[in-house]
């Protein structure tokens, strides 16, 4: 049986996991949502990537097989710390993501949308200039994009006013393809769908991960289970809005979810991951 890792700062994530429980019926899926430190996306890269070491190191001590990290500002802050350092492979949403934009765009004008840390990064900005350095990126932070999430206003007015406003300034600069770099936003496909235009291709980088661990598997010639595999959601602060909101991301309730402290023991450099 595959027993497969999956973190973020908190419910986003959520999306990436329903990809791959999708996509590899088979797997142990342990998903980690950070919830006592959520968000990610207005701290430093240093204490991102010493809460993503916390994390992974707790993951691996769990008996995983592979970690994917869902949270875009870990990927964009932590991914090279933590494939050194892992004794398992890692995967991030980052790449996925740009590859996708890169392989969709017709103009070769992409845009980005995340968090202010996500964008600050540069992470996807690189990634897609190093896969195709004649791409032009616009990244835009939409900061109010995650509690609208959350509050599950998915396609009301006020999603819709606050989407024109941060996607203006997009559509000015004729992007073809748009980024969803924050694994909230798929939520929200229909309205910002509308409001780029069919023409805009909008690029899911939860989904996008999803398949690159899938193909991961499978050339592992991981995937012969039948058996379907079941499901572990851990938070580090109180279960109960986990389980209130992860129904918006997955359209049905969560059950047992459980508390967990994955910050004990001594400061780690990411030298015992």
């Amino acid at each position: 049986m595959i027993k497969l890792g999956i973190f973020d700062s908190g419910l986003g994530g959520l999306t990436v996991y329903k990809t791959l429980r999708e996509s590899i019926p088979c797997a142990d899926i342990l998903y980690l949502g950070d919830t006592a430190r959520v968000p990610y996306g207005t701290k430093s890269a240093a204490t991102v990537t010493r809460y993503a070491i916390e994390i992974v190191r707790y993951l691996v001590d769990r008996e995983v097989e592979a970690v994917v990290v869902a949270c875009n500002t870990a990927s964009a802050y932590a991914m090279d710390t933590l494939r050194k350092t892992a004794r398992v492979p890692v995967f991030g949403v980052v790449f996925p993501g740009a590859r996708a934009a890169v392989k969709a765009t017709r103009n070769g004008i992409v845009g980005v949308v995340g968090t202010r840390g996500t964008v600050a990064s540069g992470a996807y900005q690189r990634a897609i200039e190093k896969l195709s350095p004649t791409i032009k990126v616009h990244a835009s932070p939409c900061p109010l994009f995650v509690p609208l999430v959350e509050e599950g206003w998915l396609e009301d007015e006020i999603t819709h006013q606050v989407a024109q406003r941060y996607l203006e300034p997009l559509i000015a600069e004729k992007v073809d393809t748009l980024v969803l770099g924050c694994t909230h936003y798929p939520l929200l496909k229909n309205v910002i769908s509308k409001i780029m235009g069919d023409d805009v291709v909008l690029i899911d980088s939860a989904e996008e991960t999803g398949f690159k661990v899938k193909d991961y598997l499978a050339c592992e010639d991981r995937l012969r289970e039948r058996k379907p595999g079941g499901d572990q959601f851990e938070v580090t602060d109180s279960p109960s809005r986990f389980a209130e909101v992860g129904r918006i991301f997955l359209n049905r309730s969560l059950e047992n979810v459980s508390q967990v402290n994955v910050t004990e023991g001594d400061e780690v450099d990411g030298s015992d991951l």
